[in-house]
């Protein structure tokens, strides 16, 4: 079955913006909403797809709204968080799963960036970003675009 212009039109996008475009795949569904697309993408690209504050997650709803729009079709775009990226090593993942009490999404220093110092470890860094990324990408999920 050849794809259809909207996973084509997305397929196109989101190879451009990974590192891994092979793993790049979108299943699509029909249902009473419009047109459900399911964006998998390769765990270490997850981020790049979301874009900081879910910037680029949005501007690809936005387009896909747009090209509704011509085609009187009601899209949704749902990106599956596939789990920890390759190669990714923890001592307990269950607890590294998990989050600070805190639920604020403000950062401590005022940037979004992590600040590292010579006692924290580099996995536990990477492990708050890849929670704020999933964090993220449930909230966007539960936009109604």
């Amino acid at each position: 079955m050849a794809n259809s212009i909207d996973q084509q039109f997305i397929e196109y996008i989101v190879k451009s913006l990974v590192s891994k475009p092979d793993e790049v795949k979108i299943e699509r569904r029909i249902d009473e909403k419009g047109v459900l697309l399911e964006l998998t993408v390769d765990a270490e690209d997850l981020g790049r797809v979301i874009g900081k504050r879910g910037a680029t997650a949005q501007s690809l709803r936005t387009l896909l709204r747009a090209l509704g729009t011509k085609n009187d079709a009601r899209y949704n775009l749902k990106i599956v968080d596939t789990g920890r990226p390759a190669g990714y090593s923890s001592d307990d993942s269950s607890s590294s799963r998990t989050t600070a009490s805190d639920d604020t999404d403000e950062p401590t220093n005022g940037d979004d960036d992590i600040v590292t110092s010579d006692d924290e470890d580099d996995t536990e860094n990477h492990s708050s970003a890849i929670d704020r990324t999933r964090k993220e990408l449930a909230e966007l999920d539960d936009l109604d675009v």
